[in-house]
């Protein structure tokens, strides 16, 4: 889902920490139509942030709100588990996305998986 409309197949990108990550999933029926992972800082010695990554939406509901949906809920469950700060590598396609969500563009650009990025965070506030 996330990786071929990048032209991509799916083992190119590994993450050695996925494992130990928080996954919130949606479904429709059986099938995955949307995913968001978050990898805490902790092991940089940063307790209270972390790393939202593999976000992506079946192509077919993208515009809908879903992934506004998926990053909302992720959030709530990191603000009850004291998480302060939330950091993401986004392509530049989708900088209006995570901006509308309160995300700000930090830092220099960067390649990654030779695609174009951009560093984000957001400041999680109480409530």
């Amino acid at each position: 889902m996330l990786r071929e409309p990048l032209g991509r197949p799916r083992e190119s990108v590994t993450f050695p920490f996925e494992a130990q990550s928080l996954h919130l999933v949606a479904h429709a029926g059986d099938e995955v139509v949307g995913c968001v992972l978050f990898h805490p800082d902790s092991a940089a010695g940063e307790p209270s942030g972390g790393r939202l990554f593999q976000m992506a939406v079946s192509p077919r509901l993208q515009g809908q709100g879903l992934g506004a949906r998926l990053v909302r809920h992720l959030e709530a469950e990191l603000r009850r588990r004291g998480v302060a700060r939330v950091h993401l590598h986004a392509r530049a396609a989708v900088l209006p996305f995570y901006e509308r969500l309160g995300y700000a563009v930090y830092g220099e650009p960067f390649e990654e998986v030779g695609v174009p990025h951009r560093h984000m965070q957001r400041l999680l506030a109480e409530g």
